[in-house]
């Protein structure tokens, strides 16, 4: 048995109120932290994309539906606005898809890159390009084989289709594509350089 004398004896260099005072600086350290975290995470949650001929998991009319393969409407582009995008963001890309069309691959709709940083909402009509409207922009061939927008046309009885429109905040100011680029190979590239992504999802069927 070890003699109690023989055992060292343990000093506390921080006296009680210290301690308490220590951890009381901690706690409010944490709070501050957690706080600005939070702050952080409603920023970058902050970018977003909104529409004026519609809203997000609502429907498109017949302005922005196609005019072909059995479709009526009028294949007019949305007006597009967005904020929130992150610091450092450099340029935009635009990608629209139906991940529900009977192709095993989807459909795309609508390819736009090398939106300048400055832009914040692209016109309605917009993806007609003799129109003019983006001029600084590239788009490529949608799967309709066309340059430009092309809207959603699914098959009759098939359904609600989805339609997504995803804008990437990219960390490059030109994607090294050009107007012949495949929908896929604009998306290997936005997903690369992608800094933030955002996203407007509307349905239609007829």
């Amino acid at each position: 048995m070890i003699k109690r004398e023989l055992l060292p004896s343990i000093q506390f260099p921080i006296s009680r109120p210290e301690l308490k005072s220590s951890w009381q600086r901690a706690a409010k350290l944490g709070v501050i932290f957690f706080l600005f975290l939070g702050f952080s995470m409603a920023n970058a949650a902050e970018f977003t994309l909104t529409s004026s001929n519609f809203s997000s998991g609502g429907r498109v009319y017949d302005a922005q539906v196609f005019n072909g393969f059995g479709c009526n409407g009028k294949n007019v582009s949305p007006e597009l606005s967005w904020r929130g995008a992150p610091k450092g963001t450099k340029s935009f890309a635009l990608l629209t898809y139906d991940p529900d069309a009977p192709t095993g691959s989807g459909w795309w709709h609508w390819v736009v890159f090398n939106i300048p940083a400055t832009v914040s909402s692209l016109p309605e009509g917009a993806g007609d390009l003799k129109a003019g409207l983006i001029p600084e922009a590239t788009q490529s061939r949608t799967d309709y084989n066309s340059l430009g927008y092309g809207g959603p046309c699914p098959p009759e009885g098939d359904g609600d289709h989805r339609y997504q429109f995803k804008l990437f905040a990219l960390n490059v100011e030109q994607l090294p594509l050009d107007e012949n680029s495949p929908a896929a190979m604009v998306g290997f590239y936005a997903n690369a350089h992608k800094l933030a992504e955002t996203e407007l999802e509307v349905k239609y069927s007829r």
